[in-house]
């Protein structure tokens, strides 16, 4: 079962093709980008969310489109999940891509791909790296809410859970940290980190615990909502003083700050704060992986006319 599950997995990963539209919809990549770069440009948060939204996709059945979905009479909504319900945003931009693209080419081009390829021109558009998409990803018919909950990583998992679930995908321990330096830009909100701003002692700066603790009370639900910096340095910019925090014990989230607590990622973080330009390639070959994983090619799924909704 594990041999035939990897046959198909490679035999679906080669068919992907950077050059998947060059006949078909050659003016699709330029398409995306520039509805994807003025959406960045009107709100630079954005360039997180649409990253955001690529990863949670492909961790759930594979680099699908399923996350796009709304409720259905068949469908219950990945959108419903709690890692994505209230935080999940962008979909508007997505939309907006997709309807641009069928203007010029309906019917040819994959929500999924969509989805892989404003991921990267959202780094650009910050001015991050960029990375070769590989494309030829069909939409799924379906999706699942409760895969959604179980797969998802959450912001209390430990690194072992991290690296498993991960590693579930393919996924190397060095991918997880380079992926999770995509928490140089964005935001969280204050349920998300209430707990380790004030009840982490030693393994977070005590100073900045009390500047998070500001726009965070103790007691919820105040401020629940509250947003703060994933990179309080330069929350707008993709660079590497992600990893620089997290050997300062100024991490935000758990989940980040496991990654540098004296476990066996503290090295690959160690690294990547003094090599920005490794972590910048090591960031584009992950995001490349996690493309990979499981997609639908050839006859599997459709192409989605609309992303929300089964043709």
């Amino acid at each position: 079962m594990l041999l035939l599950f990897f046959i198909m997995s490679t035999a679906s990963q080669a068919q992907l093709s950077s050059t998947f539209y060059d006949q078909t919809c050659p003016n699709a990549l330029a398409t995306i980008k520039s509805s994807i770069s003025k959406a960045v440009s009107r709100e630079s948060r954005m360039a997180a969310s649409l990253m955001r939204l690529h990863f949670h996709d492909c961790f759930v059945q594979g680099c699908d489109a399923s996350l796009l979905l709304n409720d259905s009479a068949s469908i219950v909504s990945e959108k419903n999940a709690f890692q994505n319900r209230g935080s999940a945003r962008g979909f508007e931009v997505i939309d907006d891509a997709k309807a641009q693209v069928e203007k010029i080419c309906p019917g040819v081009v994959s929500c999924a791909d969509i989805l892989a390829v404003a991921a990267r021109d959202a780094s650009v558009a910050v001015s991050g790296p960029s990375w070769t998409v590989k494309l030829g990803r069909r939409d799924a018919t379906r999706a699942s809410q409760a895969q959604a909950e179980s797969d998802l990583p959450q912001f209390t998992d430990s690194l072992d859970r991290l690296i498993s679930r991960f590693g579930d995908r393919g996924l190397s321990p060095r991918d997880l940290v380079a992926l999770s330096g995509a928490h140089t830009i964005g935001q969280a909100q204050c349920f998300t980190f209430r707990d380790r701003i004030y009840n982490n002692g030693s393994d977070i700066d005590s100073n900045f615990a009390t500047t998070r603790r500001r726009r965070c009370p103790a007691a919820a639900p105040n401020g629940n909502t509250n947003l703060a910096p994933l990179d309080l340095v330069t929350p707008n910019s993709f660079d590497y003083n992600y990893f620089k925090n997290l050997v300062q014990k100024k991490g935000l989230l758990e989940s980040d700050q496991v990654l540098f607590s004296g476990g066996s990622t503290d090295s690959i973080v160690s690294e990547y704060s003094s090599k920005p330009a490794t972590f910048r390639s090591d960031f584009g070959i992950a995001m490349i992986k996690m493309g990979d994983v499981s997609p639908l090619t050839g006859s599997a799924g459709e192409i989605r006319r609309i992303c929300t909704a089964l043709n």
